[in-house]
Formats: structure tokens, sequence, C-alpha cells
């Protein structure tokens, strides 16, 4: 190695050397700076503690006023062009004042600092304090639940229904009841009650662990009887296959009843409920009453169950929401699947239960009650038979145009109309129906009557179906047939019996003959001179239409489904024509009269108050002509009341006029005054004990 190297390497090694001596020396004043600064900074915070804002504000001020006026003082030696020694003395006192100010600037930081963390240290205690007086209010509130949580609590003993203190006092034994402590200490008297309880418990416990002991016994017991009856059936068999000679001489068909029996099992529920209870009914009851099976047996037995019908349609809805936007082809498709469902929507029963009804004068009603398989309603099919003499009383006296006109008082479609109040049979009980029959496309109930019958409400009943507004008993009830059924073949009997009744007067009324029944001869004069001589059938529109009786339209007295008639009656030039109300349910309901008088001038109860006593004597005191064993013939008693009224009207109007000559209404009745009251009533009551007329 050269000496030049060793020098150059010894220069490079003094320079290193002189470099980190040098840096050493400055981090040494860095430190002893930072060090310097920081006991300055803390020196700075003791002094803030000792000095005043107001005074430091007051310096600040005063700085600020000597540094404008030496700035001034400086510009104005510049401008006389002064030495430099007295500028550069002005210059000194300038920077001492910004060094002033500088200390100040940190004074009033550090004092900012100090408040701030004054406010710091004020809000965390704030902070604290409210957390505190949360926690607080939070477990007040939560000892307030538990508190309430107590107070309500409610035990199982609560639940539990104790015999009454003067029984346990009574029953319990000395031991548990313990009279003397809790009479005076309820909490004792409880706990002594429920001990009591537990051991009656335990004693029913006991005694129902023996009667389950007693009913297995009874069980096995009954089940060896059982299996010794099934092998004793086919020995049963044999006898009677050898005893049907003796049943056919005997006149009992006990095989036939069986047959019928094993028969009524593919009824569906409501009418093999109907089948039984009418058959109990006419076992005990009534002999002439007869019910029957009539139907397609085979097709009973293979008829689908009422879920796969709902099933079925289900699946078809599905059907057709999935294929509704096919082609034209297969929207007829569709149509044809819809007919099909609304033909099984009013699809029957193959089977059905025929109830004849035979009265006592030879008249019989056949009812054929059927029951819809989807709509879960029972309907009935009517006829009526008439006797004989019946037929002949009623066709040989009356005219074909009456025969015609009233046909329907005994038509099967209102014969049995009303039979309990409201029962029309025109709509379905159920009130699902309407909206199946809505879902389906199709009409109203109403609209499929005549195909599949009337679903009368006492038709129900008999089913043992009963159908409430919003909620339909499905299930046949054997209590729902048995407590309507008497009831309702009374007066199915009593309907048919009045009807004919009802019938044989408007047929007299037709011939002009008000035929009054012996026992009810006595209540009338000997001598009537007013004579029937119209009678008509007539409609709700024509009685509508009449002026004197739209007060009864008005007020709902009158309905649209009564039966009306007209009257005329004459007595010499005089003319009454009366419109005669029926309601389905008569004689029940007793017949309305109201009427219109024409002589010399038309008078009605609006403008005669004679005229309005008259339809009061017919219409209000209707219950003397009706007696409790027989009241059917109402109509003609009213009828021939009304006749004797107008000869009343007539012959008073007539002896009190002032007219001169014969008179045309000769005086025929025997009165004792002619007029009463105020009101100047007519007598229009007959006493038959005497033979004369008074007023009420």
């Amino acid at each position: 190695m050269s000496k030049e190297e060793k020098s150059e390497k010894r220069s490079k090694r003094a320079i290193r050397k002189e470099a980190s001596e040098h840096k050493r020396i400055k981090q040494d004043a860095m430190i002893k700076e930072s060090k310097l600064s920081a006991s300055l900074f803390y020196a700075e915070e003791a002094e803030v503690d000792t000095r005043s804002p107001e005074k430091d504000v007051e310096i600040f001020k005063s700085t600020c006023a000597d540094i404008r006026q030496t700035m001034l003082d400086i510009k104005a030696l510049k401008d006389k062009k002064a030495s430099h020694d007295e500028i550069d003395d002005k210059r000194v006192s300038v920077t001492l004042d910004f060094i002033n100010l500088k200390k100040l600037n940190r004074l009033a930081h550090v004092r900012c600092k100090k408040v701030r963390e004054n406010t710091n240290e004020a809000k965390q205690r704030i902070d604290q304090y409210h957390l505190q007086l949360q926690n607080l209010l939070y477990e007040i509130m939560h000892l307030e639940k538990e508190i309430t949580k107590c107070l309500e609590f409610k035990s199982k003993d609560e639940e539990i229904e104790l015999v009454s203190l003067e029984e346990f006092y009574k029953t319990a034994p000395a031991d548990i009841s313990h009279p003397e402590t809790t009479k005076t200490d309820q909490h004792q008297q409880r706990l002594a009650r429920l001990d009591w309880e537990l051991e009656q418990r335990k004693q029913l416990a006991k005694k129902l662990k023996d009667s389950k002991q007693s009913k297995e016994g009874l069980a096995h017991e009954i089940k060896s009887k059982q299996e010794y009856l099934e092998n004793l059936q086919p020995k049963l068999k044999t006898v009677l296959e050898s005893t049907k000679p003796v049943q056919e001489y005997l006149d009992m068909p006990f095989d036939q009843i069986r047959e019928e029996q094993e028969t009524a099992r593919h009824l569906p529920p409501p009418l093999y409920v109907l089948y039984m209870q009418t058959s109990a009914y006419r076992q005990a009851c009534d002999k002439d009453l007869q019910v029957s099976i009539i139907g397609d047996l085979e097709a009973a037995k293979t008829n689908k169950s009422r879920s796969q019908v709902v099933e079925e349609e289900s699946d078809s809805d599905q059907e057709e929401q999935e294929h509704a936007k096919k082609s034209k082809r297969r929207r007829k498709t569709q149509d044809s699947r819809v007919e099909e469902r609304k033909q099984k929507a009013l699809r029957k029963h193959p089977l059905a239960v025929k109830l004849d009804i035979n009265c006592k004068d030879g008249n019989s009603l056949h009812l054929t009650f059927h029951f819809l398989l989807t709509m879960r309603i029972i309907t009935v099919d009517i006829n009526l038979t008439l006797a004989e003499n019946n037929v002949t009383s009623i066709s040989g006296s009356v005219s074909v145009e009456f025969v015609f006109s009233s046909s329907d008082l005994l038509a099967p479609k209102s014969i049995l109309t009303d039979l309990y109040p409201g029962d029309h049979g025109n709509t379905s009980p159920n009130p699902a129906n309407q909206y199946e029959l809505r879902k389906l496309g199709l009409k109203d109930f109403s609209s499929y009557i005549s195909d599949v019958g009337r679903p009368y409400l006492w038709a129900q009943w008999l089913g043992g179906l009963q159908f409430l507004e919003n909620n339909a008993v499905n299930t046949p009830e054997e209590d729902i047939s048995f407590s309507h059924m008497q009831e309702t073949i009374r007066r199915l009997k009593r309907r048919v019996r009045s009807r004919l009744c009802l019938m044989k007067q408007t047929a007299a009324f037709e011939t002009g003959n008000v035929v009054v029944d012996p026992e009810y001869q006595g209540l009338f004069p000997s001598k009537i001179v007013s004579r029937l001589t119209s009678w008509k059938r007539t409609t709700y529109e024509d009685f509508a239409a009449l002026p004197y009786t739209e007060a009864l339209v008005t007020d709902g007295v009158v309905e649209e489904s009564d039966i009306f008639f007209t009257a005329v009656v004459d007595r010499g030039s005089a003319k009454m024509t009366a419109q005669v109300v029926m309601t389905h349910d008569y004689p029940k309901v007793a017949p309305l009269f109201t009427v219109s008088v024409l002589w010399q001038h038309e008078r009605t109860a609006m403008t005669d108050e004679h005229i309005k006593e008259m339809e009061e004597e017919v219409n209000v005191h209707h219950e003397e002509l009706m007696k409790t064993k027989s009241c059917d013939t109402i109509l003609s008693n009213q009828m021939q009341r009304l006749l004797m009224c107008l000869d009343i009207y007539l012959e008073t109007e007539a002896s009190g006029s002032e007219e001169e000559g014969p008179r045309e209404i000769s005086k025929e009745k025997i009165y004792n005054r002619m007029l009463r009251g105020p009101s100047r009533s007519k007598p229009y009551r007959y006493c038959p004990d005497i033979g004369i007329f008074t007023h009420r």
C-alpha cells in the first residue's frame, strides 16, 4: 500500500470522526433545548396559576400600543434619515415587545388548555353521576316490576275449587281442619283446606282406579260374549230362513225389515237419521205412517265419498288455472268440464227416503226426501193424494175457472209454505251454498228448486241438521231430529186438513154459499139478507193497487207471498167489495178483511168510521168465532159475520136517512139503539142468547 493511499484513509477516518463528533454535539444540543423548552413549558404552566388573566389582557393591550407607537417612531426616524443606532434601538424594543406577546399567547393557550381539561373533567363527573342515576332508576323500575309481579301473582291453588268453609269444618277430620288455629289464621286455614282437598282427591283417584279395573273386567266379559254371539250368527240365519213361511202366514215381515235396515246403511247420514227416527216414531205413535227407502242401491254402494268429490273439484280448479291460456279447442273442453261441475253441484244421492202421511179422512201426503251431496242439504218433493169424497165435494161444486185459479192452495210448491214461521223453502238453509254456486257461475238456488226440490228448514231438522247464521252443523244429530219429529208430523197433518177445509170453503163461496158449521150457527142470526155474489182469486199487485189498502202494504201487514181473494156482496143497490188476505199458516193466523161499500157513493175505512168499525168487528174479534177443537172454518165464520155487519150498516144508514117514500133497505134486525157514544158507533155485536144486536 502506497503512502498516498494510507494518507487518504487517515483523512477519511478523521472526517468520519469529526462528523460523528459533530452529530453527537448536535444531539446533545437538541436534548438540552428540549429540556429547556419543557422546563419553560412547565414553568409557564405554574406561572399561569399565579397570573391574573385580566392583568395579562391589560399587558397585551399596552404592548400592542407600544408596538404601534414604536413602529410610528421608526417610520418618523426613517423619514428624517436619522442614524442607524436610533433605529436599531427602536427595533430591539419592538422585538422585545413581540417576545412579550408570544409569551402572553403561550400563557393564553396554556390557560385555554387548562380550562378545557377542567371542563372535560367536569363533564366526565356529570356523565358518571348521570350513569349512576340511570342505574338507580333502572333498579327502581326493576324493583317496582318485581313488586307488581308479586302482588299480581296467582298461585295454582287459587284455580282449585275448594269446598265451602261450612262443609270443610263439617266433613274434614280435626287432625286436618285444626279449628282452634285455622279459624283465626287465614293462611293456616288455606293450607288446611288444601290438605283436605288433597286427601279427597287421593280417595277419588283410588276409586277411579278401582272403577277402571272393574271396567276392564266388564270389557273382557263383553268381548267374550260378543265372540259367542258372532259364532251364533250363522245358526240364527239358518233359523230365520226356516221361519219364512211362518212370517208370511202371520204377516210379520222380519226379513223385509232387516233388508230395509241393511239398505239404510247406504243412506247418507242425514237421511239415515231421518229414516231411523221416522221409523221409531211410526212404531211408537203413528201406525198409519209409512216410511220406505227408494232409489238405486247398487249406485249408492259405488257412490264416491264426499271427500273424493271435494278432491276432484279442487283438482279441476288447479287444472283450469294451469291451462287457462291454452287454445280455443282446449277452452271448449274446459267449458264442458264446468258444466259437469254444475251438474255435480246439484247431484242427488242415489237413495231417497219416502214418507207417506195418511190422514184419518183418507187423504195422503207423500214426501220424498233427497240429499244433495255437494250442497249437504235435504230437499223435499211433495205430492198430495185426495180421498174420493174430497175430490167429489170440491170438483162437483165449482167451475173449471175456479179450480184453475185456486189450484195453488193444494199445489206442492205452496201447500207446505210457512209450516214453521218464515220457512218458505225458496233458499238454501246452508249459508255456504251461496258461495259455492257463485264460484261455479250458477244462478241463485231458487232457480233449481223444480229440479232438486224445496230445502225446507223442518226437513233439515228431521235429518238432524241445523244451520246457524255463519256456522253449519254438517254432522247430523239424532236429538235435533227427535225434538222436531212429533211436532212436524202434527203440523203436516194439520196443514193438509186445513188446506182441504179451506178449499171446500172457497169452493162453496164460488157458488155464492157461505156454509157455517153447525156448532157455530148459534153465533149468527137466522136471517141474513146480504148475499155473496162473487168470489175470485187475485194477486198482490191487484191488492196493492187499491187506494184503501195502501196503509196495509206500507206497514208490512201484508206480504207478497200471502194468498189474496176478492169477494163481492150485494144487497139491493148496495155493493160491498171485500179484499181477503190469508197467510199460508191459515187458520193459525186468521184472514184479514178490508172492505169498500158502494151505496149512493163509495165508502171505505178512510172515509167512513162505521166501515172501519165493521172491519174491526171481523178482524179483531175473530176469537169468538174459533174454538179449540175446530177452527178450520174461521173463513166462513168471518164471511158470515161480514154479511151480518153489512146488514146492520145498511139498515141503520137507511133508518137514519131523511128520504121520503118507500125505503130500499128495510129493517130486518133487532137492536135497542141505532147509534151510541161520541163516535156514533153502530150495534155490530150480536147476542145469540137474546137475539138482538148491541154495541161493544
